[in-house]
């Protein structure tokens, strides 16, 4: 399986969309700062993902929710825990 993540800096309340074949791990990479493009912006919470049986169609997911469109996407489906995390 391939897993398409949105992680929320607690730090800076940013936003990291990734992919990845061991979500474990790749968290774990991102808390123990072995991640140099999210490395001093933790602590992180995970707050969405997506499986896929296919790499590309997990990687192409990925892609798509770092568009405008996407972003909104990901805000609808969301919007409840953003509301009680504003």
């Amino acid at each position: 399986m391939y897993y398409m993540y949105v992680m929320r800096s607690m730090k800076d309340h940013k936003y990291y969309t990734g992919c990845t074949s061991d979500l474990r791990n790749r968290f774990n990479l991102h808390v123990c700062e072995k991640v140099r493009s999210t490395k001093g912006r933790g602590p992180f919470q995970l707050i969405y993902y997506e499986a896929c049986i296919n790499r590309g169609d997990a990687y192409a997911r990925e892609k798509y929710l770092k568009t405008g469109m996407g972003k909104r996407y990901l805000k609808n489906r969301l919007k409840r825990f953003l509301s009680l995390t504003g």
